[in-house]
């Protein structure tokens, strides 16, 4: 785990920076990847670089939007608001320099500042400071972050380019993350192939031209120790900036699931004549222990007559990930009215795990665990991505347009190979002793029983798309994009295994490429009017598409692409100078040809359903007083499956992971002692409603309520936080897998002492 906090700057600083930002003036500065910064710090110097204004309005011309919106310096407020609504941000995931009060759709902005208010180490204790996000869903394998949004699966990116393979991701820490973007619902015409759920875009700081550098150590409970250290500022050459940002942190975990992760993220910038070029690279080393089983089921819940600290897994299971990700971005301003992005990146990831796969096989049988199974799995994953967007700005009469135009080619190249064994039962399911102790005596095997493969997978995605920013006046907006996309992907197996077949039906047969070509096309369209200064409604169409593409549902093939179909309506509300913002939406998602992973007559295979989520969700961000302020999100939906051919029975139940009810609350009061500002202290409250294991619901895991607290203080280059988890140590789970549930931390605290200069 790690935790890097900036600078308060003292109550007075905090709260006039967010009022700066909430005036709707906020200076913007170009930065690579076609991206501008919000820079609303009232103690940095002006940058000697392009600045517009910005209104209620459309941009004004003579400047134009770009991709990333990015900090000029350290981690703290004075860099960006702590409120996860403020109208006046500048959306990064819309790629055309849209502030969120003109999107006509759900997009929420998660800031460092309000991360590091609750001890957020990793990305995903962050995630539920917006609605209808939660942890879990197919294909979890309890050693890297897997999202559900909306009932629907999300796909995380990192300052726009994707993980790579979908349903074999990483863990994100928060190394020289400046705020998570979170864009509701499917986002395919600007991101291309991508899940219905929606997008998760982590912004990274960027290099700033003075000398700023800070470091942090944390400590606390299950033996966690984590040193975090930054440094940017000039290189002594004109216009060429830097910045290195580093984590090294490790920890003996919960229930003994330790982990240890060595991350390092220099970046340069360069300012030149009409250019701005980044060069970025991401190097990580993450060192994981799985836990597919978690507490395994017992009459339908996970089992109440064993310890949190039960382990049914190998005790000897890791999972081993190197990353490495340069990119390589250009901003060139052709002019006042035109500017073009040139954006690359190569990701080149390898995983090595021994695990134990999840299963409905694998269940309590009287009083023994029976159905287990090892699998080792290697995988090497290679992309390549190269954007080009050109940006224009005009205007037809008295509508402004901000056209985004864009060219992308992606190559996706994964190597897979995996075999499984049967390991032996466990004898008392309720105080569970796993017999293996090493790999002697188990016997690794490829059939039809035992999942396996070795695979050569291989794409190429080809796309074209327009997305227009639209600014009929001042209070009505439109939005609309479309994308055409041509897929070509390959599976060609190394080995032949009994049991899987190809897109036609026939055998997969060693050396025999199963190939399919698509060209779908998607699009999205939506409004908004600012009917009042302080209430906007909107509503919005899109349609998306994803590729089924990936290393887990290879049992079938290359299956034919996942569609989505989403309508959302809502209303924005924002009173008081932006003290109150409260957005509210409705919506309607409909999936069709989902890959599920599920298991007949004892065999794991894939099978393709369809899904549909309808609900509705509401989020506040409220400053109540210059020093009270509270975060809060409810939402509510309804997910079914409306088919499955090859499970009827299944029409009418819940998709694995997705819950009918969250809601979450956050606030802090910032206060003074004998005269002496800074002291803070905050709490929360986490609820997450009932969710099943799989498509059958015969499993669940039930709802819960936790309560956190925080205080710390704050001085002027330095601080102290204390977070507490889990206030009264009750016992819950965080996800449903197929054969148990992911035990949340019992009660848990974490110290934090930072320094920034």
């Amino acid at each position: 785990m790690l935790h890097m906090k900036g600078v308060r700057k003292g109550v007075a600083v905090r709260h006039a920076n967010r009022r700066i930002a909430c005036t709707g003036r906020i200076a913007m500065t170009f930065v690579a990847g076609a991206t501008f910064a919000a820079h609303a710090a009232a103690d940095q110097p002006a940058q000697p670089t392009p600045v517009l204004e910005q209104g209620d309005g459309a941009i004004n011309a003579g400047t134009l939007p770009s991709v990333q919106v990015k900090a000029t310096s350290g981690y703290g407020p004075q860099n960006e608001s702590d409120g996860i609504n403020d109208p006046k941000q500048i959306a990064t995931s819309s790629k055309t320099g849209t502030k969120l009060e003109d999107l006509p759709s759900n997009v929420q902005v998660i800031p460092r500042a309000l991360l590091s208010e609750q001890g957020a180490t990793m990305l995903r204790e962050g995630v539920s400071n917006a609605s209808g996000v939660n942890v879990g869903g197919q294909d979890t394998k309890g050693y890297y972050d897997h999202f559900l949004i909306r009932g629907l699966n999300a796909q995380i990116y990192s300052d726009g380019f994707s993980d790579g393979d979908l349903l074999g991701g990483i863990s994100h820490s928060l190394n020289g993350v400046e705020r998570v973007e979170i864009l509701e619902g499917p986002g395919s015409a600007l991101f291309g192939s991508g899940p219905p759920g929606g997008t998760i875009n982590i912004v990274h700081y960027a290099p700033s031209s003075d000398l700023h550098y800070g470091a942090s150590v944390q400590a606390g409970s299950y033996g966690t120790v984590t040193n975090s250290d930054y440094i940017t500022g000039p290189t002594g050459i004109a216009g060429l900036n830097y910045r290195v940002d580093a984590t090294v942190s490790h920890t003996d975990g919960f229930r003994d699931l330790s982990s240890h992760d060595y991350e390092v993220r220099p970046e340069f910038q360069w300012k030149f004549d009409d250019h701005t070029i980044d060069f970025a690279l991401d190097a990580r080393e993450i060192h994981e222990t799985p836990d597919s089983y978690g507490l395994l089921y017992f009459h339908g819940s996970p089992s109440g007559s064993v310890s949190d600290n039960a382990k049914y897994s190998t005790p000897f299971a890791f999972a081993h990930e190197n990353f490495i990700r340069p990119t390589l971005s250009d901003q060139w301003r052709v002019n006042d009215f035109l500017t073009i992005n040139n954006r690359f990146s190569y990701l080149h990831r390898t995983l090595d795990v021994l695990g134990n796969g999840d299963s409905t096989s694998t269940k309590i049988s009287g009083d023994e665990v029976v159905g287990r199974q090892l699998r080792q799995q290697d995988d090497t994953d290679n992309s390549y991505d190269y954007q080009l967007e050109p940006v224009w700005k005009f205007a037809t009469g008295s509508v402004g347009h901000t056209l985004l135009t864009g060219f992308e080619y992606q190559h996706e190249t994964i190597d897979t190979e995996r075999t499984t064994a049967d390991l032996p039962n466990i004898t008392d399911a309720f105080n569970p002793v796993p017999p293996e102790t090493s790999l002697a005596g188990i016997n690794f095997l490829c059939d039809a029983k035992h999942s396996c493969d070795d695979d050569h997978l291989a794409a190429d995605y080809y796309s074209i798309y327009a997305t227009d920013q639209i600014d009929v006046s001042d209070r009505f907006k439109i939005r609309a994009g479309v994308r055409k996309d041509w897929w070509d992907t390959s599976l060609t197996p190394l080995i032949s295994v009994p049991g899987r077949f190809g897109t036609a039906g026939q055998p997969l047969l060693a050396g025999v490429m199963d190939k399919r070509d698509d060209a779908p096309v998607s699009w999205n369209i939506g409004a908004l009017y600012k009917l009042l200064p302080w209430i906007s409604p909107y509503a919005g169409v899109s349609k998306s598409h994803l590729a089924n593409f990936n290393s887990e549902n290879t049992q079938n093939g290359i299956g034919a692409p996942e569609s989505a179909l989403q309508y959302e309506a809502g209303i924005k509300f924002s009173f008081l100078d932006d003290r109150y913002v409260l957005n509210t939406a409705i919506f309607d998602v409909s999936r069709d040809n989902v890959a599920t992973l599920t298991t007949l007559n004892d065999v794991e295979t894939v099978v393709f359903d369809s899904q549909k989520t309808k609900g509705a969700e509401a989020s506040l961000d409220a400053r109540v007083t210059e020093a009270w302020h509270i975060t809060a999100n409810v939402t509510a939906q309804h997910a079914v499956i409306t088919d499955n051919p090859q499970g009827i029975t299944s029409v009418g139940n819940h998709p694995q992971g997705a819950p009918t009810y969250m809601a979450n609350l956050w606030t802090t009061y910032d206060f003074a002692i004998a005269g002496l500002n800074g002291f803070h202290i905050g709490g929360g409250v986490n609820y997450m409603g009932r969710s099943f294991s799989d498509i059958t619901n015969v499993n669940s895991i039930p709802s819960y309520v936790i309560l956190n607290a925080a205080a710390g203080y704050e001085g002027h280059h330095w601080g102290l936080d204390l977070n507490i988890h889990n206030l009264t140590d009750r016992r819950y789970f965080v996800a449903a897998n197929a054969a148990g549930a992911y035990v949340g931390e019992t009660l848990s605290a974490m110290a934090n002492l930072h320094a920034d200069f």
